[in-house]
């Protein structure tokens, strides 16, 4: 069957075109083609005419603890990562990492369990895991337990090495006080994308950390030693390096001011969005519960009842309008940091983040105002698109 879309700009993952039509074929993108002779019939198919914006390739978040009122946690399986897949789905994201928080040992084998046989069963949206914790730093903890924070041991090494063999994405955060460099370099060695993150680290134990093979770096700010004029801490270390690092732009957990300036040191290609979204994802909820804690929804914000922020309340289409229309990033630059960007840090540059030949046909549509107006994967609309 083919579609043919026409009446929107189309962001390819680096750049928006004008002019053109995207052509689909049995789920596929097919090409790009001439929009006059698109508008005109000439390829046949169903036309599909949008009333502006932009389409750009399906949004791929690498951090989603939950949606759709449920949490990813000890309790997970198939079915359970199948609903928070499709909760962000119809909030633009056609791929995400489902994300375990810092828990027990049981629970990160279960969560380990569920991601393999969901990754079996193909579950639409599903990338693999992410993984944040338990071995990060207390002095960082920021919503996790402090009582299951723990250094990484022999155990849980081996346990992370197999899961990234069965698994087609696993990212791991950690802080380098949890680990050995020589834990590092084994997980990167086995296929796992180390992140640090939840860290009270100097830029030079960071540095280390980079050298070790850690790649990336969790939430840009928020849980990490500051820029200081003389200790340039986590914060410092990652914008003067060529590492990959997600960041919230939900108003709530990172100034205008702040981010202006990562986006200033990160002219690279690593700075991409990442949600942090919770089970409040997708629903209209006031509250929930993440492990036995009560989790307090109101005004943009997702907070321990202490005031602690635990999550943020946002999806990917409203990232990326604020961080346009708030923060004054070009359109191309913000998208890109839904598409291309998160694909190159799990490897699937190659396959996801981008309007190309031959790959699967999951796009999404926002109107010129930037709001989510349509959702398609593999070239099928999705329904309930909120």
């Amino acid at each position: 069957m083919r579609l043919v879309f026409t009446g929107a700009r189309l962001f390819d993952g680096q750049r928006l075109l004008e002019g053109r039509a995207l052509l689909v074929e049995d789920g596929r993108i097919a090409g790009f083609a001439d929009l006059a002779s698109a508008e005109a019939g000439a390829f046949g198919g169903e036309h599909i005419a949008l009333a502006g914006g932009v389409l750009a390739p399906g949004f791929l978040d690498l951090q989603v603890n939950g949606g759709d009122g449920i949490m990813v946690d000890g309790s997970a399986d198939v079915e359970r990562l199948r609903r928070i897949c499709a909760a962000h789905l119809r909030l633009g994201a056609t791929g995400i990492l489902p994300t375990l928080i810092t828990d027990t040992r049981a629970a990160t084998a279960a969560v380990l369990a569920a991601g393999s046989a969901a990754a079996r069963a193909a579950v639409p949206g599903f990338l693999g895991l992410h993984l944040e914790g338990p071995h990060l730093d207390p002095r960082r903890k920021g919503a996790h337990d402090p009582a299951l924070i723990r250094p990484m041991d022999e155990s849980d090494l081996a346990m992370l090495c197999q899961a990234a063999a069965e698994l087609p994405v696993l990212l791991v955060t950690l802080a380098p006080q949890s680990v050995t460099p020589e834990q590092i370099t084994a997980l990167s060695r086995a296929g796992v994308i180390v992140s640090l993150g939840h860290t009270d680290s100097t830029a030079a134990e960071a540095k280390a950390a980079f050298a070790a093979g850690a790649r990336c770096v969790t939430h840009l700010f928020n849980a990490m030693s500051q820029l200081g004029n003389r200790e340039p801490g986590m914060v410092g270390a990652t914008l003067d390096s060529d590492v990959f690092c997600g960041i919230i732009t939900d108003g709530v957990h990172v100034a205008p001011e702040g981010l202006r300036i990562a986006l200033a040191a990160k002219r690279g290609e690593g700075l991409f969005l990442v949600s942090d979204a919770m089970a409040a994802a997708g629903t209209d909820v006031a509250e929930f519960m993440l492990g036995g804690r009560r989790i307090l929804r109101a005004n943009g914000r997702l907070t321990l009842e202490d005031g602690t922020l635990a999550g943020a309340d946002i999806c990917l289409p409203r990232s990326i309008r604020y961080l346009v229309q708030t923060v004054g990033a070009p359109l191309d630059l913000a998208l890109a940091m839904a598409t291309s960007r998160p694909a190159a840090c799990i490897g699937a540059g190659d396959r996801l983040g981008a309007l190309a030949k031959g790959r699967r046909a999951d796009l999404v549509h926002l109107t010129g105002d930037l709001e989510l107006a349509g959702v398609w994967h593999a070239g099928a609309p999705v329904p309930g698109v909120t």
